[in-house]
């Protein structure tokens, strides 16, 4: 079973996050973030992941830390999940729209975290989410997940359709990534570990 569970506490957070990358799309729990929890949920069901997550964080203060800590721990549980990597495609890649935005997201699952964000949002705010953290959360993802994360958001209007197809192209490029290929059994590398 490609599983894996991750408990992070801090005197700023508590979070418990679990994922099976082998699931059905199915998201339960909070983080006390609305909008974070309709990207988690959007991730989820775009990459096929079964995902729960509960989170407390210091919201009284705002909203970067809970942010930041489940980003954390989704990159430690991917990394967890995916063992040796043996047998993985590696690489995943979706051009996705989400209306009038078009969103390029591309995964190597290389052990090497690196993130290329370059997406602008119109607003600061998207609701009551600082529309900024959304790079912090796939920055937290893709520095404890380690692997690259390249993200380009060729255009688009209202930031809330920006943040979903940001959210939805990363999971399928995920999905694509983590997908099992029964003709290359080992690890996809020349190196022999990933």
């Amino acid at each position: 079973m490609r599983t894996a569970t991750v408990e992070r506490s801090t005197s700023e957070t508590q979070v418990r996050l679990e994922l099976n990358l082998d699931g059905q799309g199915e998201f339960q729990g909070s983080t006390g973030v609305g909008f974070l929890d309709h990207m988690l949920h959007l991730l989820a069901r775009h990459a096929a992941f079964n995902l729960q997550v509960q989170a407390q964080g210091d919201l009284h203060v705002d909203q970067h830390h809970t942010v930041e800590d489940v980003g954390i721990c989704l990159g430690q549980a991917l990394l967890q999940a995916l063992g040796q990597k043996e047998g993985i495609a590696r690489y995943g890649h979706a051009v996705l729209p989400m209306e009038e935005v078009l969103c390029t997201a591309a995964v190597d699952l290389s052990g090497r975290p690196f993130l290329v964000f370059q997406v602008q949002f119109p607003t600061e705010k998207i609701g009551q989410f600082d529309a900024q953290l959304v790079e912090d959360f796939w920055h937290a993802v893709s520095t404890w997940g380690r692997f690259n994360l390249h993200l380009i958001v060729h255009h688009g209007r209202n930031s809330h359709h920006i943040a979903e197809a940001v959210f939805k192209a990363t999971a399928r490029a995920l999905r694509m990534a983590v997908a099992l290929d029964p003709r290359c059994p080992g690890v996809p590398s020349t190196k022999g570990v990933l």
